[in-house]
């Protein structure tokens, strides 16, 4: 039986996308000032996870992106239910910090549900995009790939998650803008970026040695 490898570029990729997913889910609880602007913090690194999704596409392939993205939600899962569990469980008596502990780990299933629809919804359109705009574009205007495929994936994500975790708690009016915005600075984000995404993509291609077209390939998410 063929031994199946993967190489160490991809691993840390892996690596670091299910780390940002994680770790936005934790930063968001935090309310932050952005100038005139009120996000969540988690807004630092989420926008990270779309970058290294097109990092993956675009050298491996739709594939092996759709591989990290359910490799990704079932490691948030289980962070999120042991999470859970700690909650629940009563502390030590000498713990004093119950409250803040409940505040990260203790979330309304409302908000966990919207969290992982609009991960997935997001992630996988991010993907998609990315690669079917490679393989009909020949592999140029990369640039442009990974604005255009950040903004649907980023506005499908934000359009299931606000209206699902957060409708009929905020305004409608006030959910609009908190969602124009959150796409707005992502998007912003990404162009910042870009100069180093660029030369990460270009160096990993070298080093990988592959550059992956996603031609008559099934873009079925389930079947991995």
């Amino acid at each position: 039986m063929k031994e199946k490898t993967v190489s160490v570029s991809f691993m840390i990729m892996g690596i670091l996308f299910c780390m940002c997913l994680i770790s936005a889910n934790l930063l968001a609880t935090k309310p932050i000032a952005f100038g005139p602007f009120n996000i969540t913090a988690g807004l630092l690194i989420f926008p990270v996870s779309y970058i290294v999704n097109d990092c993956i596409v675009e050298v491996w392939g739709f594939n092996k992106a759709k591989l990290i993205i359910w490799v990704c939600f079932l490691m948030n899962f289980l962070f999120v239910f042991f999470g859970f569990l700690a909650d629940i469980i009563p502390g030590a008596p000498y713990w004093d910090n119950e409250d803040g502990f409940h505040r990260l780990f203790g979330l309304a299933p409302r908000v966990t549900l919207a969290s992982f629809l609009a991960f997935l919804s997001g992630s996988f359109l991010n993907a998609y995009v990315m690669s079917v705009m490679k393989v009909s574009s020949g592999g140029r205007r990369f640039s442009l790939r990974a604005i255009v495929s950040t903004i649907v994936g980023e506005a499908a994500d934000s359009l299931i998650f606000f209206p699902v975790a957060l409708g009929g708690l905020v305004p409608w009016h006030n959910l609009f803008l908190m969602m124009c915005w959150e796409l707005l600075l992502k998007t912003l984000y990404e162009i910042v970026i870009l100069p180093v995404t660029i030369r990460v993509v270009r160096y990993m291609k070298r080093a990988e040695g592959v550059d992956v077209y996603d031609k008559n390939i099934s873009y079925n998410i389930l079947k991995v």
